[in-house]
């Protein structure tokens, strides 16, 4: 039975937990980045208790490395690391989408057709970083897994800092490519094509993979993460 005393603190800790991922997920703590648990706590006015809890749900997300006797730190991935869990994504991905097409209602392909059409002709990276991930979850929304979906968002998870570099990369030309491919994907789910739409969306990952892998740039200017 939850007491009065857990109860607080399993609400602050989702909080912090919540407050953490957006900082991590936007940017703003950049991978390897020291996260100070006695700042933390100093910030939402608690004890050290909730803001362990938030970090150890934050580690189950993909988001943060603790390291015994040594501290925390916002997950980041080496250059080789990087390309691996793109390979992992590029064949789960697909797989994860023939569960969820099946089952996708008119509504659904109004709603991912809609996010397509919002990230055309936008400046703000953050912006369609945000509608990007919407569209590509709501295409998997669907999918009756136990275990599948949450294996491939933490993916997302540790890889979407090298994404947000790869998306500033293709600002400057190519993003076109990312528009037709997302076009293709919508077209292909809309026919109820799931082998095709399996081809695009596996292709679609390739081509965010073979591009780090050509910047391993991207990966050297890293925090300390105590590893």
């Amino acid at each position: 039975m939850t007491t009065e005393v857990e109860a607080p603190n399993n609400v602050l800790s989702a909080r912090i937990a919540d407050d953490l991922r957006r900082a991590i997920l936007s940017g703003e703590l950049a991978p390897g980045e020291r996260i100070r648990q006695e700042e933390l706590a100093e910030q939402f006015g608690a004890s050290r208790i909730p803001v362990r809890e938030a970090l150890r749900i934050l580690v189950t997300d993909g988001l943060v490395n603790m390291v015994a006797n040594s501290g925390a730190w916002v997950s980041s991935l080496t250059q080789e690391e990087c390309s691996e869990h793109y390979k992992i994504r590029e064949r789960l991905e697909p797989l994860l989408l023939s569960y969820s097409l099946p089952n996708l209602t008119e509504e659904d392909l109004e709603e991912i057709s809609s996010l397509v059409e919002q990230m055309k002709n936008l400046d703000d990276i953050e912006t369609f970083m945000f509608l990007d991930r919407q569209f590509h979850w709501a295409t998997y929304a669907k999918a009756n897994t136990a275990t599948l979906s949450d294996f491939i968002e933490r993916l997302w998870n540790t890889t979407q800092p090298y994404r947000r570099v790869f998306t500033r990369m293709v600002r400057s030309g190519g993003i076109e490519i990312t528009h037709l491919e997302h076009e293709l994907l919508v077209e292909a789910i809309k026919r109820r094509d799931s082998e095709e739409a399996e081809r695009i969306l596996h292709g679609h990952i390739r081509r965010t993979r073979i591009e780090l892998d050509r910047h391993p740039e991207v990966f050297e200017h890293q925090f300390d993460t105590g590893k």
